[in-house]
């Protein structure tokens, strides 16, 4: 039974795409560019700023990034795991998809585009730090953005409250290890001092505190938690933004040398989305399980924490790496191809209700 407490975490939790969301593909294009001038103009003042840090920890970077996590994190319940046995079979195709397809195929595609069909056109140095990125990119799911995502497409919001905060539940113990794992596989040397310090940083630390606001905003009412989480969110599309910025301002010289480096990097990211969420979809029809869980499924298991693979790229590469842009990259790409998943999963429930 679905008590009025459960009905109001799903609701609160369930927003409509709003501006700065539907069109951040328009801002992180306009960030390049304000990012490259800036770099050109300011190569003295960026320089100071990436030298700032701490254990290989970018200051800026750190603050900025616990800027746009907690308000994400705030949003979830992890009461809601309750719910995970009521749509279990949802929940073990997205977990499979999330965790044991994706971050292995997108260490698939990077070898083969990066490394084969596109390498002589990339800069060597770069090869593997940009399979590095891509492999950070994959290897946590979203835990924002497929709130959107599940609204557009009518899912279901406990289902999608449940996974988030199931999935948050494993990236705090999982995403090191797997990180280790692919990179290794990959022959790239990872620092496990600094990936563990990354973990514990940009996961462990803002889930903690992102709960205690969350209960101490509860405490007020409902309405405040909602309240507050609708004020925070320009805060943190406002840290992404200049942390693309920064981003930028160190890669511009790259970018500009190499202005086909982007458009490539696009492409394992297209085909992973595209590949995953179709698996999702199709594995949830098999499976018999209904239209509203299997679309935000599928979204879930296509749609990357862009935040987390950009802060852990910077802490592991450095502002300079490739790494770091095929992060970035990711970032550019989100919304319209997600956009265009959303759009497929509507269009096809009549399909996908049709019994074969």
């Amino acid at each position: 039974m679905r008590t009025p407490h459960t009905t109001a975490v799903a609701g609160a939790g369930m927003p409509a795409i709003g501006f700065f969301e539907r069109y951040l593909t328009l801002w992180v294009a306009s960030c390049i560019v304000i990012g490259i001038v800036l770099g050109r103009l300011l190569p003295g003042a960026f320089e100071m700023i990436g030298n700032f840090e701490i254990a290989r920890v970018n200051i800026l970077v750190g603050i900025l990034i616990w800027v746009m996590i907690i308000p994400m994190l705030i949003r979830i319940d992890f009461a809601a795991l309750s719910e995970v046995r009521r749509q279990w079979r949802g929940i073990g195709v997205t977990l499979v998809v999330n965790w044991l397809v994706k971050p292995f195929s997108m260490a698939f595609l990077g070898w083969l585009f990066v490394r084969h069909v596109f390498a002589r056109w990339l800069p060597a140095e770069q090869l593997d730090s940009y399979v590095a990125g891509l492999i950070l990119l994959a290897a946590a799911p979203c835990t924002a953005m497929v709130f959107v995502w599940s609204q557009l497409c009518r899912g279901d919001p406990y289902f999608t409250l449940s996974q988030v905060a199931l999935n948050d539940s494993i990236m705090i113990v999982a995403f090191a290890p797997l990180v280790a794992l692919l990179l290794g596989l990959s022959a790239i040397t990872v620092p496990w001092d600094t990936l563990i310090t990354s973990v514990a940083l940009y996961i462990i630390a803002p889930v903690i505190l992102a709960q205690v606001v969350r209960r101490a905003l509860l405490a007020r009412g409902r309405q405040r938690l909602e309240r507050a989480v609708s004020r925070l969110g320009p805060f943190a599309i406002g840290a992404l933004l200049l942390t693309l910025v920064l981003l930028f301002a160190f890669q511009g010289e790259a970018i500009t040398q190499q202005p086909l480096v982007i458009a490539i990097l696009a492409v394992p990211i297209l085909v992973q989305v595209v590949f995953n969420s179709a698996l999702a979809y199709l594995l949830n029809r098999q499976l018999g399980v209904a239209h509203c869980v299997a679309g935000p499924s599928a979204l879930i298991g296509a749609s990357n924490f862009f935040e987390l693979a950009v802060a852990t790229a910077i802490s592991l590469f450095g502002f300079h790496s490739g790494a770091a842009l095929a992060t970035v990259v990711g970032v550019l790409i989100e919304v319209p191809i997600m956009l265009v998943v959303v759009g497929v999963v509507n269009r096809s429930q009549v399909w996908y209700e049709t019994k074969t």
